[in-house]
């Protein structure tokens, strides 16, 4: 499987929301980050057709995208997904089975698995509306594979979430990940650490890097630094550098800094992680 985005570009009335983004996914999980208003939603949206591009162009095996054959390939969880509050779990995605086209015995079989699958199985008799905020997430992932997608599309997934429902979110993820593109847009670095195969950093509409993050990582390598500070120092490092992290510890703190140069002779290199990466990148002076 190879989704293509060509050359694509979307101008709004007073902003360039896409500036001739290209890349090439294949299988495997992709982290779209960047931070608020940079493309991300507006390029998810060209992806799924609910929008057009004001040019260039987006193949899935060498087909431009759109029509019934690709949307029967497709699964998309939006970031602000809406539910029938009034529907339980399992009436609910039988509905959706049926919209999507799925047989009643297939579906039945179907939405018995999926709600094993995301751990919905002793909930689905419960009614959406009082679901917590992870629940409906677990039940939206549900929806958006009921057709077994090739590309699945998930658009800041995981925000609202507390930290144990964002780790079991990202655990299921990461096993749907091996048989289908993914792509995860967030501006929440840890939701893609460990599972992308490959993060898409994107920035005011443009394409920044795309690389593993073990290889934006390494080419952070004598650009995270850690030093020692006096209270009375701290206000002029956090004005001439990116602070990734700063710790008070017996009136002294502990910086993390993101810098090209060394910020002190007394700073001690330290190894990148993608937290830096998404600084240094997005961080601002």
């Amino acid at each position: 499987m190879l989704l293509e985005i060509k050359d694509i570009s979307k101008q709004y009335p007073k902003t360039l929301a896409l500036d001739h983004f290209s890349a090439e996914l294949t299988s495997g999980l992709y982290g779209l980050l960047g931070p608020n208003g940079a493309g991300k939603t507006t390029l998810i949206s060209i992806i799924t057709t609910l929008l057009s591009p004001s040019s260039g162009t987006v193949l899935y095996n060498g087909k431009p995208i759109g029509g019934r054959d690709y949307m029967k390939i497709l699964g998309y969880l939006p970031q602000y997904p809406r539910f029938y509050k009034d529907f339980t779990a399992q009436e609910f995605l039988l509905y959706m089975s049926s919209m999507k086209g799925l047989k009643p015995k297939a579906a039945a079989q179907r939405v018995k698995d999926l709600l094993e699958q995301v751990n919905l199985t002793e909930h689905k008799n419960k009614r959406i509306g009082s679901f917590s905020g992870g629940m409906r997430q677990r039940l939206g992932i549900a929806q958006a594979i009921l057709n077994d997608p090739e590309i699945l599309i998930l658009d800041e997934p995981t925000a609202g979430l507390d930290p144990k429902e964002r780790v079991r979110f990202r655990n299921i993820i990461s096993k749907l990940s091996s048989e289908r593109i993914i792509i995860l847009a967030t501006h929440i670095v840890s939701d893609v650490e460990c599972v992308a195969k490959e993060v898409i950093l994107l920035k005011e509409g443009k394409l920044l890097q795309k690389a593993s993050p073990l290889s934006l990582q390494t080419a952070m390598t004598g650009k995270v630094w850690t030093l020692q500070a006096d209270e009375s120092e701290l206000e002029q490092y956090m004005e001439r550098y990116v602070i990734a992290n700063a710790a008070a510890a017996e009136g002294k703190y502990s910086l993390r800094i993101i810098s090209e140069d060394k910020p002190h002779e007394t700073a001690v290199p330290e190894s990148p992680r993608l937290e830096d990466v998404y600084l240094y990148y997005f961080g601002e002076v």
